[in-house]
């Protein structure tokens, strides 16, 4: 890599990853004291906040892979200079998406005892999750605008503002759970209604304010974004082969996430708890390096998309070999650090030891996972081939995941934190499957 090449690489981090890492963290650690709040309320509660969160992550992951579609899409157009084809990317998947949020907020609102009945079979958990989910649903339609107003932006190399709009919303999540959860400031305390309330609050707030944002920079740079809502025959058979593998393989992926909660629901509700418990760490740990992911799809796809294939190989060992630097330093703060995190939750003792039992694990097993989520969710994707992560998912999840799941669960009856450590063993297979991928360059194409 010559000098001009480590400084386009460097110079792209810092507007793209540091943002993108910034505003996880942010909301990683929002989050955490959302659950340190939700965590007083006791061990039903929680686990019951924490199913509905695990439903929920359907739809997340749903728009977060058309969101990344038309990131793909859209950077490789930037690279070429091709604004119709911007626009035309944009305008459909945020239509996608917006339909997606809609048919999502009616199953919320309509079915939400049946929707958690299916995770456990405590009857105050489901109650508990089912008021909490019917509440969350109406989030649904700002976190998909929200989506994909980011995306747009991160391939503009602003992702700054995405940033500081998620700032603002995390301040307001926080402030509305300790208002509405314990009941200040004249308002009354509405436990867990009052941390789903305070959820959707914040998500039309972080809407609003990334569209005014984008409005004023758009403005001053003179982007151009033509309003194109369909593909023609050509387009959309290439869209579709784009879409089609993402969307299987997201859904395949959450589906059996899904699973793994069921499995810890139905090993029971303290175990449930624990495994809720550790979100707030998975997700400070992850949003830490979330950004390499980001990086990775922007910069590999805009390297292809002007032809650079080798350079954007270059970048790809780059941003691997940081990932897994920066995981296992981090892994070794978990270990470190989990005894004194447990403290701060009003749960049983034996819920403490068991988050302390999984983050263990996760530690063990969390440079694979970020390794996993560079390759996957941003190098190998980057050319558009998206199938190829699709078989990868379904090979890790459906023939090792669930399968060891159940297994440790049901049959040999593990304790949570052995459960955990044999359904996670499918990382391992996607990274050695993924790295061979990687290596023989298959994955480089070039949108027409």
């Amino acid at each position: 890599m010559n000098t001009e090449e480590r400084r386009n690489y460097i110079e792209a981090l810092r507007r793209i990853a540091v943002p993108v890492t910034l505003q996880s963290l942010l909301c990683s650690s929002f989050s955490m004291a959302d659950q340190v709040m939700t965590g007083q309320l006791g061990s039903t509660c929680v686990a019951g906040i924490g199913l509905a969160g695990k439903f929920f992550s359907v739809l997340s992951v749903i728009i977060a892979a058309v969101a990344s579609v038309a990131g793909i899409m859209m950077a490789q157009y930037l690279g070429k200079g091709e604004e119709r084809g911007t626009g035309q990317s944009f305008y459909v998947n945020l239509l996608l998406a917006l339909a997606t949020a809609v048919l999502f907020l009616l199953g919320c609102l309509l079915l939400p005892e049946q929707i958690m009945s299916l995770y456990s079979t405590d009857a105050a958990t489901v109650q508990e999750a089912a008021a909490y989910l019917r509440i969350l649903g109406i989030s649904a339609v700002p976190l998909a605008v929200v989506s994909m107003l980011a995306a747009l932006l991160r391939c503009r190399e602003a992702a700054k503002l995405p940033l500081a709009a998620s700032i603002a919303a995390a301040i307001v999540n926080t402030l509305g759970n300790y208002v509405l959860i314990f009941g200040k400031f004249g308002f009354p305390a509405l436990g867990a209604k009052g941390a789903a309330i305070a959820t959707v609050v914040s998500q039309f707030a972080n809407m609003c304010l990334l569209f005014v944002l984008y409005v004023r920079i758009a403005g001053r740079e003179q982007w151009k974004l033509p309003f194109v809502w369909r593909f023609e025959r050509e387009g959309r058979i290439q869209y579709v082969k784009i879409l089609l593998p993402m969307l299987a393989c997201e859904f395949l992926w959450v589906l059996g996430e899904n699973i793994y909660a069921t499995i810890y629901g139905h090993v029971g509700t303290q175990a449930c708890a624990a495994m809720t418990l550790t979100s707030p760490i998975q997700g400070l740990l992850i949003g830490a390096l979330t950004g390499l992911s980001q990086a990775a799809s922007v910069i590999t796809g805009k390297a292809l998309g002007s032809g650079e294939n080798d350079r954007a190989y270059r970048d790809g060992k780059r941003l691997i070999l940081t990932g897994l630097i920066g995981a296992g330093i981090l892994s070794l703060l978990v270990v470190v650090l989990c005894p004194y995190y447990v403290r701060i939750y009003r749960v049983e003792d034996e819920v403490r030891l068991m988050t302390c039992e999984i983050l263990y694990v996760y530690a063990l097993i969390a440079p694979v996972k970020v390794l996993n989520m560079i390759l996957g969710s941003g190098i190998l994707r980057s050319g558009g081939k998206t199938q190829y992560v699709m078989y990868i998912d379904i090979i890790g999840t459906w023939l090792f995941g669930v399968p060891l799941g159940l297994l440790a669960a049901f049959v040999l009856r593990l304790p949570i934190a052995g459960v955990y450590l044999m359904l996670s063993l499918e990382e391992c297979v996607r990274l050695a499957i993924s790295l061979v991928l990687f290596r023989r360059k298959i994955w480089m194409n070039q949108l027409s």
